[in-house]
């Protein structure tokens, strides 16, 4: 459907950042690129997201920056114009779909429920996000839809850590993991961007 990758295939976890000031973003992008994190999900959920995409499309060549928490057609025409390369929701409607198929850009649409995923498979999209991962069923949630729905595949986020993600990556439907743990808020605040890339380093060597 796409040219462009799928999110879920550049490396085994998906960093989803919350940027405060878009001044943190491109050495925080560096970080987490060095570690071996390519793929960057810059949520929309902060006054600085759309700069910090900005930045980070503009100054981070190694980095494949996209927009989550994207809840509307105007978010997805923000994200794209700043230079988001993929974009993530974490629940979908047929009007964001839509939004979203027409950007050109890879998405992931979240869901939580297998008649989200029948009606995402009808409509031919197949990655998607499951969230919140933890809260809405975990790996045991995913093993049941395997079964049935072969053809979907997940990135879970919402409660994923460094302990838990390889149990998610070892089941077959699922493409790569979202996470925040390696982007700790001490780390954050003290902008100790050798942690972020160490973290960084051991989630990209994480396998199922």
């Amino acid at each position: 459907m796409h040219s462009a990758p799928s999110p879920l295939d550049h490396a085994p976890v998906l960093p989803v950042v919350v940027i405060e000031d878009a001044t943190d973003a491109v050495p925080l992008a560096r970080a987490l690129v060095a570690g071996g994190l390519p793929a960057i999900e810059v949520t929309l959920r902060t006054p600085a997201a759309l700069d910090a995409i900005r930045s980070i499309a503009a100054e981070v060549p190694g980095a494949v920056v996209g927009a989550g928490t994207v809840v509307s057609a105007r978010g997805v025409a923000d994200a794209a114009a700043a230079g988001a390369r993929f974009l993530v929701s974490p629940g979908w409607t047929d009007g964001l779909l839509d939004a979203m198929e027409a950007s050109g850009l890879p998405f992931l649409p979240g869901v939580s429920t297998a008649s989200e995923v029948v009606a995402l498979l009808e409509r031919g999209v197949r990655d998607m996000k499951f969230f919140p991962a933890q809260a809405a069923g975990g790996t045991a949630y995913l093993k049941s839809l395997a079964g049935p729905l072969p053809h979907a595949r997940f990135c879970p986020t919402g409660g994923i850590t460094a302990t838990s993600a390889p149990a998610y990556l070892a089941l077959p439907n699922v493409g790569c993991v979202g996470g925040t743990w390696m982007l700790p808020a001490d780390a954050l605040a003290a902008h100790d961007w050798p942690r972020v890339e160490s973290l960084a380093r051991e989630a990209s060597a994480l396998v199922g």
